[in-house]
């Protein structure tokens, strides 16, 4: 059975490939590999369950299915002498396209090119602020180099990538380094991790929010769940108190009382403290026109059951329910004296009825 190895390029470009031999070949060993036109250098950067993982996982993966091309071989000292060579045929390169751009004035940047091991192909990566038309551009560098050239438009995030260098923490780029592939952040996530909103803070070396604010945000959303919300009036033993802030390192919260008084208290005695006041008062109308208590255990104002309230549907009982009104209409429509009344429903009085609903002075 093949094993699936995950190879790493120059730039920290990855693929993969799928290695026909009983043995897996070695983890950072260089091997020669197929690839669309000729062969090419790599190093085993994944292999075993971890390759498996990656490939369902990563942009450059390919899902549940299997890669075609394959690992050919493991590298000769002959081919790692050849690939070391290559590395300042690179930087030739990528100064001599620079000037066909300049000539052909051209809106881009060429960041970097790439040699394949069998030199049978040329690629070049730049950025561009918009669209550009480079064919005469190809033509011109394939006169020059008497090769296939290939050039492909990446994003800033792409090129840091590439490029690799030194965060602003003092650490290599997660992208560079060990991020799968590159999401969009967007500012919601600043917001949500109580940061600056300067650009000029949460931006990295590309000029774009930085990485990790993305990976990072799922822990923001965790821990704030075990927290109250900000501004929201909570009862502890001192009373009403409002949540100034949190601090979701430290565990720890800060109130405001009534009074203006502010202090700070851990996440136990600040879920001690309101687990003490969780019965609430509500007053609710009896029958005798009396206002009794009714404590409720750990059951907010909004959270009672509606029987407990009377609404539309349920009529608040009079407390002088045994005393006889002065003026009592009959079960049969009529007053007590004799006359005769209408009864008017919701639209007025019911017309073209007989009985006793006859309108008083009629036959």
């Amino acid at each position: 059975m093949a094993h699936l190895v995950e190879v790493a390029f120059k730039g920290n470009r990855k693929e993969f490939f799928l290695w026909d031999y009983p043995d897996p070949p070695p983890l950072n060993a260089a091997v020669i590999v197929d690839v669309e036109r000729g062969e090419d250098l790599g190093y085993i950067h994944a292999l075993g369950e971890l390759a498996q993982k990656r490939n369902g996982g990563c942009s450059h993966g390919c899902g549940t299915s299997l890669p075609e091309r394959k690992a050919l071989r493991l590298a000769t000292d002959k081919d790692r002498t050849l690939s070391k060579d290559l590395e300042k045929l690179n930087e030739e390169a990528r100064r001599k396209a620079m000037d066909r751009v300049r000539a052909n004035n051209l809106g881009m940047k060429l960041s970097d090119a790439e040699w394949q091991w069998d030199r049978k192909k040329l690629t070049l990566y730049f950025t561009a602020d918009k669209r550009v038309d480079f064919r005469n551009l190809v033509r011109d560098l394939a006169s020059l180099f008497r090769t296939r050239i290939e050039l492909k438009q990446i994003g800033v995030r792409d090129e840091a990538k590439r490029l690799d260098g030194i965060g602003r923490c003092g650490r290599q780029y997660c992208s560079a380094s060990w991020l799968p592939e590159l999401r969009p952040v967007n500012l919601g996530v600043a917001k949500d991790q109580r940061l600056s909103l300067n650009p000029s803070q949460i931006s990295g070396a590309c000029g774009r929010l930085m990485c990790c604010l993305r990976y990072e945000h799922e822990f923001y959303v965790q821990s704030r769940k075990r927290f109250p919300k900000e501004g929201k009036i909570v009862a502890t033993t001192l009373g009403e108190e409002k949540v100034m802030s949190i601090d979701i390192f430290h565990e720890r919260v800060a109130l405001r009382g009534i009074e203006g008084e502010v202090r700070s208290l851990t996440l136990v005695e600040f879920k001690e403290e309101t687990e003490q006041r969780g019965g609430v008062t509500v007053p609710v109308a009896n029958g005798d026109g009396d206002d009794e208590e009714m404590a409720t255990e750990g059951i907010q104002p909004e959270e009672i059951s509606p029987e407990l309230m009377y609404t539309a549907e349920h009529q608040v009982p009079t407390p002088r329910a045994n005393v006889v009104s002065e003026h009592r209409p009959e079960a049969n429509g009529r007053d007590s004296d004799g006359a005769g009344k209408r009864r008017r429903g919701r639209r007025g009085g019911r017309r073209g009825r007989g009985g006793d609903d006859t309108p008083s002075g009629t036959s």
